[in-house]
């Protein structure tokens, strides 16, 4: 019995994947066709969200786009959004699954920028200016988002309209984004702040430590022993400082390849 067992498994298991494989959007399946642009390499798992609005979607060459990601442009299919694209995907980035992408106006996410999975990204919002009208039914308002190349953004980040991150930039887990950052940011939070940045001669630092002597950077929260702090720091009773922002940023870093470990980035 435990052999017929073991046999099913293997038989359902070699199945699912066949399926997977073959339900998958590439350039060369029909599905793939109907985008305005899909690279060479490109490829958008099975199961997938939501996609519609294809025509106005571009996504680069060997991106992966994971399991269940919502792809869509405009509030529901059929609508003309224009000759040119919305939603625009780089080379070689990696979209984690169970994400969201919803574009009405302009959305750029740069190459190489790597997601964990559930992420929200959108270039519209609800308003609420009139007390007596139900909020779903006044009409939102549109802000272009720019995701710079080589970012990263955590599990379950949100990324609002009107958002602009520079290159190479961390959203930590669970952070909504709002609001321009400059290349080599790390945002975390709710609202999103900056918490550390890059500077040539710094290094990595968060905002507002100064240099000593010899290039050094020291943090403006330093604290001496015995609990004091320097006036424009802050400390614990017991002298310790506030933790190191790198520790406490969990970027959920589960993104695609997580979702089907022991692939590499080609055969997925």
């Amino acid at each position: 019995m435990s052999c017929v067992r073991r046999a099913m498994g293997t038989l359902i298991h070699r199945a699912y994947a066949a399926i997977r494989d073959a339900g998958a959007i590439t350039p060369a399946s029909p599905g793939g066709h109907a985008f305005r642009g899909l690279g060479e390499g490109a490829k958008i798992a099975f199961p997938p969200g939501a996609i519609f609005g294809e025509r106005w979607i571009e996504i680069g060459a060997h991106t992966l786009v994971g399991e269940r990601v919502s792809l869509s442009c405009g509030m529901m299919p059929g609508v003309d959004l224009g000759p040119g694209s919305i939603l625009r995907i780089g080379g070689g980035c990696s979209i984690g699954r169970g994400s969201h992408i919803v574009a009405h106006h302009s959305i750029d996410i740069g190459d190489d920028v790597f997601t964990g999975p559930y992420v929200y990204i959108t270039d519209q919002n609800h308003v609420y200016d009139d007390p007596d009208v139900p909020i779903g039914r006044q009409w939102p308002r549109n802000a272009a988002v720019a995701i710079g190349a080589g970012s990263w953004l955590g599990a379950g980040a949100i990324i609002l309209p009107g958002t602009r991150l520079g290159r190479h930039c961390v959203v930590a887990g669970g952070a909504v984004v709002r609001g321009e950052f400059p290349d080599h940011s790390v945002v975390a939070g709710v609202p999103a702040r900056l918490v550390r940045t890059y500077d040539p001669e710094l290094g990595w630092h968060a905002p507002g430590d100064r240099p000593e002597r010899g290039g050094r950077s020291e943090p403006a929260g330093r604290s001496e022993p015995g609990g004091r702090s320097e006036p424009d720091g802050r400390s614990e009773p017991d002298g310790r400082s506030e933790p190191d922002v790198m520790d406490a940023v969990a970027t959920g870093t589960d993104g695609v390849e997580a979702d089907h470990p022991g692939l590499d980035r080609t055969s997925f």
